[in-house]
């Protein structure tokens, strides 16, 4: 089952005098259960619309939207309980402590104060519970954030730009976070981030959109794999000219490198090792070079942006 399932969802802001400007143009996404899902887009690109219209707080103007497999709007209410959302920077009182301001949450939601203690320990804030929020690193304030949304121990986890703004302490603080959210076998987390290479780390699928329209979607490693190099790095100790001259021979194209040969084009990387091992050359070294998904990603927004 699919824990999110957006459907052609339209949404365009009108504004006095200007035309109407699109947010979403007939976006499809779908989030599996028990998985981190990264999702992706340039900014202006609708994400933060498809959340907030996800949430209740915008109304699509045509297609349709289901959490935990009922139809929103119209259901939300029976569904919010379920669903845990940190959308841009967490509010609490400044001068309450960490675990003042959980509780007073957890009043309002019929929640028990062993689960605000239950959540400090997750987040890792437990020992700093006493301490006055506004005396919270960014870092720290993120993670209180994230754990007054795991207060209703949410089927959903909804994470916008959560490591907005933090230094690389806090960002690790909170991709470590995710990691053991995503793991625990109960929580499906949908995180919107810019910080590719943190998304990469962390999520097992992940969406591209750009301009309201899905562009790529998949396990992680399926999308890097569309955007393969097909380079392969080659060193031969001893013999990189002999290895140039034999690959050239076989039909290959070659860069040099400080240390070593990248070779392009390259469908299969045993074909290198064949050509190389009938003149008795033997390999130290050979690594495909992979893309990552900051360079997948340009690729694929480049033409809608």
């Amino acid at each position: 089952m699919a824990v999110v399932e957006v459907t052609g969802a339209h949404k365009s802001y009108h504004r006095r005098g200007k035309p109407p400007q699109k947010a979403l143009d007939g976006l499809d996404l779908s989030v599996g259960a028990h998985r981190v899902h990264g999702f992706l887009g340039p900014n202006g690109s609708g994400k933060t619309t498809t959340i907030r219209a996800l949430l209740g707080l915008v109304r699509v103007d045509s297609g349709s939207m289901r959490l935990l497999d009922r139809p929103v709007p119209e259901d939300l209410p029976d569904v919010i309980g379920s669903v845990g959302a940190l959308v841009e920077s967490p509010l609490f009182f400044p001068n309450f402590s960490g675990r003042r301001n959980l509780r007073l949450l957890a009043g309002v939601a019929g929640v028990s104060r062993d689960r605000v203690e239950e959540c400090l320990e997750i987040v890792g804030l437990r020992d700093r519970g006493e301490d006055k929020f506004k005396g919270y690193s960014l870092g720290m304030k993120q993670r209180l954030g994230i754990a007054a949304a795991l207060l209703k121990e949410p089927t959903l986890l909804v994470l916008d730009e959560p490591s907005n703004g933090l230094d690389p302490a806090g960002i690790r603080e909170v991709r470590e976070l995710i990691k053991q959210l995503g793991s625990d076998g109960q929580t499906t987390v949908l995180l919107s981030s810019h910080l590719l290479s943190e998304v990469q780390q962390v999520c097992d699928d992940v969406t591209i959109i750009a301009r309201g329209k899905l562009v790529a979607t998949g396990a992680v490693a399926d999308v890097l794999a569309t955007g393969s190099t097909g380079d392969v790095r080659v060193m031969v100790p001893g013999h990189q000219q002999a290895a140039y001259d034999v690959l050239m021979a076989a039909g290959f194209t070659l860069t040099a490198l400080a240390d070593a040969w990248l070779v392009h084009g390259v469908t299969e990387p045993s074909t290198i090792t064949r050509a190389l091992a009938a003149h008795d050359l033997y390999l130290s070294e050979l690594s495909p070079i992979s893309a990552d998904l900051e360079s997948v990603f340009l690729d694929l927004t480049a033409e809608e942006v």
